[in-house]
């Protein structure tokens, strides 16, 4: 499959910083790094500025994830997960960390802080019925299903 390509602008605060760039030839997700410095004391949360913008084509999203590793060691999170990054967006890509660890985390600039998946977006055409039909499910939900 062909690669997907998305415009990216660089911003005045993203002057040194690398583009997103995937870490292994098999990573789904590229690495997207902090554009200023922050400290984020536990319970706290900022939308982290990554110093790019950028112009995706129709029929795809980008998609902000957290990084794993940020996660485990340090409580560190991507609130609203998975992010939506809209095709007609043209704004910088910010990225809302949470710190949910105990102490208090030094976000830098270079910092990789999160991941993108560029991903296709199929849209709905939602059509208003008077019923809907049976499934063995019906309208259980929250825990249902078991355990």
């Amino acid at each position: 499959m062909a690669p997907v390509t998305v415009q990216v602008k660089r911003l005045n605060n993203g002057a040194n910083l690398p583009l997103p760039s995937y870490e292994t030839a098999g990573a789904a997700g590229m690495d997207i790094c902090a554009a200023e410095n922050v400290t984020l004391r536990p319970g706290r949360r900022a939308a982290i500025a990554t110093g790019f913008a950028f112009a995706i084509p129709a029929g795809f999203e980008v998609q902000v994830r957290p990084r794993s590793g940020l996660a485990l060691k340090n409580g560190i999170s991507v609130l609203n997960t998975p992010g939506t990054i809209d095709s007609d967006y043209r704004g910088e890509v910010k990225v809302i960390l949470a710190n949910l660890g105990e102490e208090d985390f030094a976000v830098k600039t270079g910092d990789r802080i999160a991941q993108i998946v560029v991903t296709p977006v199929i849209q709905a055409a939602m059509v208003e019925v008077d019923s809907l039909n049976d499934t063995a499910r019906g309208t259980g939900g929250f825990g249902s299903t078991g355990v």
